[in-house]
């Protein structure tokens, strides 16, 4: 039941990203061929958004078992085996997502809080562009324990 609100938050949320920054683009190609210059903000802004729906998306992604793979092995295998390798890849991706997206977007996020980043255009401090790193790594670890959790109970 959470998991489906979370899916419904999260795919909103990516959805209204996407409509800002399809205006972003749109004002950024209007003030560039209208008005003879591009305003300075509207480039900064729609690269910001395009990392959040990147990053975002892909753990929306890993939630909806979307995420890309290779189905070599997987076939090949007795149903008790891939039971076993679907835990397997699962405590790998949210192993990768802890290490990789919690810890380390969680140390770029504190040293360009402590260093005082700005972005040049915008004056947003980088530690909330990159806060979606961490985030995103929460959220991949949260649908990856909740894959364990339905293979366990459906074994």
């Amino acid at each position: 039941m959470m998991r489906k609100q979370i899916d419904k938050i999260l795919g909103n949320f990516l959805a209204l990203l996407m409509g800002i920054m399809t205006l972003d683009v749109l004002w950024g190609v209007f003030t560039r061929y209208a008005m003879g210059n591009q305003s300075g903000w509207s480039e900064e802004l729609a690269r910001f958004l395009l990392i959040w729906i990147g990053i975002l998306g892909a753990a929306y992604a890993a939630g909806q078992d979307m995420h890309l793979s290779i189905e070599l092995l997987m076939p090949k295998l007795q149903k008790k085996s891939q039971i076993r390798l679907k835990l397997l890849i699962s405590f790998l991706i949210a192993a990768f997502a802890f290490t990789v997206m919690v810890i380390g977007g969680g140390r770029l996020m504190y040293i360009t809080q402590v260093l005082g980043q700005l972005s040049p255009a915008l004056r947003v401090p980088m530690a909330v562009v990159y806060s979606v790193a961490p985030l995103s790594g929460i959220l991949v670890i949260y649908y990856k324990a909740s894959d364990v959790v339905t293979l366990l109970q459906n074994k």
